[in-house]
C-alpha cells in the first residue's frame, strides 16, 4: 500500500490519534493514565508508527501536555506531531498567537510538523475569516514554525470543495470509513481532495471504536473469510486500500488495540474484490442493528441541558447490538 505522499514525506500508514488515550478516573477525560500511554507510545514507535496527532481541546487540554512529556525521550526528527487550532475557541485575533505558543510550551517543541484548523464547519467558518485564521498559520509556515499546513472537516462536500480550493493546503483530515463512505458522503469528500491533489489524513477509520465491535452476525461473516482478523483490521485496511490517503489515524485506549494495529497495517495489502463482498455483506448486516451513528467525538458538548448526549447514544447502540437489557439499564444510570 505504497503512496507517494509517504514516500515524499516518510509518514507512517498508521497514526496514533491521542483523543481517547486511558484514562485513571473514567469519568474524568483530563485524568490520563500517564504509564499506560506511555508504554502506548512506545510500543508504537518501536513498531514503526512515526505520526502522532493531538489538539488543543483533547482531553480537556492534557493530551497535548502528555504527547510532549511522551515523545520528549525520543529524538525531534524521528517522529511527526500534528497538532490543531480550535477554531469555535477564538474571541480575536489575539487568541491565535496565544493558543498557538501554548501548544509549542505544551508539546515542548520548537515547531510543527503538521498543523491544522481544527473542525472547519458551516458553523465557525465566520471565525476562519474574520480572524484571518490562514494568514496567521501561513506566517507562522514561512517562520519555520509549522512544516505541513493543513486543516479537519466535518460537513458537506459543497463547503469542502471551497476551503480545499480557496487556500494552498498541504493536506487536508476527514473522517471516512467504510460506513461513512455513503452515510456522510465521505466517498466524494475523498474525491475533492484527491482531485486536488491534496494527501488524505483519515480520522474515525474505525468510527470511533464501534467498527472494532459490530455484532455477532456481522463478526460472523468476517471470520467466515479471515478467522484470524479482527474487525477493526477490516475497517483500517479498507481506509488503507485509498491511494490518496496519507496516514490513518487510530484513536487508541489500549496496548492491545495498538498491538493489533500496528500488526494490520505493517504488510498491509488491499482489499480484494472478494474480500470487498464480504465487508459490504457485514455491512449490511450491522447497519441492520445499528441506532444511531455516533463517533463519540464529543464535539457536540458540553449539552446545554447538561445531558451526556455520547455517552446515551452508546448505552442505546450497546442495547442495539446486545439487546442486554440489564446492561443497557446499568450504562443509562451511570
Amino acid at each position: 500500500m505504497d503512496s507517494k505522499w509517504r514516500e515524499q514525506m516518510g509518514v507512517s500508514l498508521l497514526g496514533f490519534g491521542t483523543m481517547r488515550l486511558p484514562q485513571t478516573d473514567s469519568e474524568d477525560p483530563a485524568a490520563i493514565d500517564y504509564p499506560k500511554a506511555q508504554e502506548m507510545i512506545d510500543y508504537a514507535m518501536a513498531h514503526g508508527v512515526n505520526y502522532f496527532d493531538t489538539a488543543y481541546t483533547y482531553h480537556k487540554g492534557q493530551s497535548e501536555r502528555f504527547i510532549g512529556q511522551a515523545l520528549k525521550k525520543y529524538p525531534r526528527e524521528s517522529y511527526f506531531l500534528a497538532t490543531k487550532m480550535p477554531t469555535w475557541l477564538l474571541k480575536s485575533k489575539d487568541d491565535l498567537k496565544r493558543i498557538f505558543e501554548h501548544q509549542l510550551e505544551k508539546c515542548q517543541v520548537e515547531y510543527f510538523d503538521f498543523y491544522l484548523v481544527h473542525d472547519i464547519n458551516v458553523d465557525d467558518y465566520d471565525n476562519f475569516i474574520q480572524y484571518q485564521m490562514y494568514d496567521f498559520l501561513a506566517q507562522k509556515k514561512a517562520e519555520g514554525k509549522i512544516r505541513h499546513l493543513g486543516f479537519s472537516f466535518h460537513d458537506t462536500p459543497e463547503l469542502l470543495q471551497q476551503v480545499a480550493s480557496s487556500y494552498d493546503w498541504d493536506f487536508a483530515q476527514i473522517q471516512l470509513n467504510y460506513i461513512d463512505w455513503e452515510l456522510q458522503n465521505a466517498k466524494r469528500q475523498y474525491e475533492i481532495l484527491e482531485e486536488l491533489g491534496l494527501p488524505v489524513i483519515v480520522m474515525e477509520p474505525v468510527r470511533g471504536g464501534a467498527l472494532a465491535t459490530l455484532n455477532p452476525e456481522a463478526v460472523s461473516i468476517l471470520q467466515s473469510c479471515q478467522p484470524d482478523a479482527s474487525p477493526a483490521s477490516w475497517a483500517l485496511r479498507y481506509a488503507a486500500s485509498l491511494p490518496a490517503v496519507l496516514t490513518i489515524l487510530s484513536g487508541m485506549s489500549t496496548l492491545a488495540q495498538v498491538e493489533d494495529n500496528t500488526r494490520t497495517l505493517k504488510d498491509a495489502k488491499p482489499l480484494t474484490s472478494s474480500e470487498r463482498q464480504v465487508l459490504e455483506q457485514a455491512y449490511t448486516a450491522y447497519r441492520s442493528s445499528l441506532a444511531v451513528p455516533c463517533t463519540n467525538c464529543r464535539y457536540c458538548m458540553d449539552c446545554p441541558a447538561g445531558v451526556d448526549i455520547p455517552k446515551n447514544f452508546t448505552a442505546y447502540n450497546q442495547y442495539a447490538v446486545t439487546k442486554n437489557k440489564i446492561g443497557f439499564l446499568i450504562s443509562y444510570r451511570l
